[in-house]
């Protein structure tokens, strides 16, 4: 393990709580997240990010800021649309209404190494859609004249390594250190002046070029989805699914991504309800015991997502 990482172990044990709160799970190609929301210490904040996530307005989104000199990843504010198109092919995410700070509304809760806070501007309660994840505790952020404070409102329970994947990003500068063209940081004009990406492209005539491929991309899902790749072949997707509801299982081969159907479970396909945690935003249904599918096909090129119709 990187030595220098080990600070945020040990910031996540310290943070360890009692009471759990709602478990997030953040897919990506580096590796999955289990983020534990703090539902009960910051309602507001944390019942708009699930709104988001239960509203399907993270698909298909991308992280678009790996800061340097904060030591943050940050997403929430753009995705992948319209891949048919040249032109129109990134938008932002479609933002409800701006919430209000939870900063100063106790308990304090740092922004420590391996937690996620919201992201906003110089307005204390401008936060809507983006969020970041600390590298490393930055006090600055906790700092009240700093545009009020920015709300902690969970931290991370399992994935520190993909956490490790994405801090090991390195600024490209092709004139001191051209050769280096994978797990980048790239100025690609604003917003992106500070956009990690997986590689960089390269052109017959040797120069370089950013393709919506190398985005670092991010789904966020309520269901805590796990992929088994067995000896036989096939592949085991295994999941929490929603009681109720359609759970849509999809697949693609590649980045962006084009989601393909592998099977749909309607509500009298689930498994009969099992009281698991707590429920879903809005008095929704709870969870139920796991649901596992096999993929016959097993290509490991697939990349698996389930969701629910909410």
């Amino acid at each position: 393990m990187n030595r220098s990482f080990v600070p945020l172990l040990l910031a996540l044990l310290a943070f360890a709580r009692l009471d759990a709160g709602t478990v997030v799970q953040f897919r990506t190609v580096h590796g999955d997240l289990d983020v534990e929301l703090y539902d009960a210490e910051k309602p507001i904040t944390s019942t708009n990010f699930l709104k988001y996530v239960t509203d399907g307005a993270y698909q298909d989104m991308f992280f678009h800021r790996r800061s340097v000199g904060n030591f943050v990843i940050q997403g929430g504010g753009f995705r992948v649309v319209n891949r048919a198109t040249t032109n129109e092919n990134i938008a932002g995410v479609p933002t409800r209404p701006t919430i209000l700070n939870e900063f100063a509304v106790a308990p304090f809760l740092p922004n420590l190494a391996g937690t996620i806070a919201m992201a906003k501007t110089s307005d204390p309660n401008s936060a809507s859609s983006q969020f970041f994840f600390n590298f490393q505790d930055n006090p600055a952020w906790d700092n009240p004249l700093n545009s009020g404070g920015f709300t902690v409102f969970g931290r991370v329970i399992r994935g520190t390594n993909t956490l490790e994947a994405w801090n090991r990003f390195t600024v490209y500068n092709p004139i001191t250190n051209p050769t280096t063209t994978t797990d980048l940081i790239v100025n690609a004009g604003a917003p992106f002046g500070e956009l990690p990406l997986l590689k960089l492209g390269i052109r017959g005539d040797g120069t370089r070029y950013v393709d919506l491929a190398d985005l670092v991309y991010v789904d966020v899902t309520l269901l805590r989805v796990q992929v088994t790749h067995r000896a036989n072949g096939t592949a085991e997707v295994k999941w929490n699914p929603v009681a109720g509801r359609t759970n849509f299982v999809e697949y693609t081969v590649g980045f962006p991504p084009s989601w393909q159907p592998l099977t749909n479970l309607p509500p009298e396909a689930i498994a009969s309800p099992v009281y698991t945690g707590a429920p879903l935003p809005n008095n929704d249904a709870p969870k139920v015991l796991p649901t596992v599918i096999v993929d016959p096909t097993g290509d490991p090129n697939r990349f698996y997502r389930v969701r629910a119709t909410y």
